[in-house]
């Protein structure tokens, strides 16, 4: 089973008496465990395609089916609902809580999605802030933490409820050179052990050079993927 398939994807805008067409009638398959990339200038669709598949958009034509899922039928809240159980996400300005700790923000969605137990909360976070080597600064809040810190625990956020799909929208935009290659190899090792599936929207040639399969897209169509995804098995 696919995790994502497009089938004769369609996202128009309107602005005014002006139609712009964001993403042209695209076709694309996403097998689970892949790390896959869209890539392209600013303005030639991938951060819709991106928004589409987390359910934070709704095609204008065209079937989208997530997770098994047609996301195109689903209204807001159950949308939103799909998203918590499904997806994680990791943003290029970490967006991470300023108040909160490292620990506290891992724990967020926890709490406010799925509602987790609080010794279940406990043994989860603490796993995940070993796993991105991070337990030493669970305590601390953003400001103490450096951008290579901020996205370690971004996704460990994004892996917290367990999503088998992350989304992340140019995660290594503000890292420096080496931090970014460290959160990537964070990312290919927390696909290998729990099959997690990656789609990054990116300009980034170290995430080009990382990802299995890459989706070129120019105005809004997919001109042709550089490699076959490659399937991994997820872990029970």
């Amino acid at each position: 089973m696919s995790q994502v398939r497009a089938e004769k994807l369609v996202k128009t805008y309107r602005s005014g008496e002006i139609e712009v067409q964001a993403v042209r009638g695209v076709d694309f398959t996403i097998e689970p465990g892949s790390l896959v990339a869209f890539v392209g200038p600013s303005g030639s669709g991938k951060t819709t395609l991106l928004n589409m598949i987390g359910c934070l958009d709704h095609p204008t034509s065209g079937k989208l089916t997530v997770v098994d899922t047609d996301v195109a039928s689903l209204d807001r809240r159950a949308a939103a609902e799909f998203r918590g159980r499904h997806m994680g996400f990791i943003f290029q300005d970490f967006n991470l809580i300023p108040v909160l700790s490292a620990y506290e923000n891992i724990e967020y969605p926890l709490i406010m999605v799925q509602d987790w137990p609080e010794q279940k909360r406990r043994a989860q976070i603490t796993r995940l802030l070993e796993a991105v080597g991070m337990a030493a600064q669970a305590h601390k809040r953003p400001d103490q933490l450096s951008g290579g810190q901020k996205q370690r625990v971004a996704v460990a956020r994004a892996l917290a409820t367990n999503a088998k799909l992350v989304l992340a929208d140019e995660p290594t935009a503000n890292l420096d050179h080496d931090s970014a290659y460290q959160v990537l190899g964070l990312m290919k090792k927390m696909r290998d052990e729990l099959g997690t599936t990656f789609l990054f929207s990116t300009h980034d040639p170290k995430i080009m050079d990382e990802a299995e399969v890459l989706f070129t897209l120019e105005d809004g169509r997919i001109r042709a993927p550089a490699a076959a995804p490659t399937p991994v098995a997820a872990h029970a």
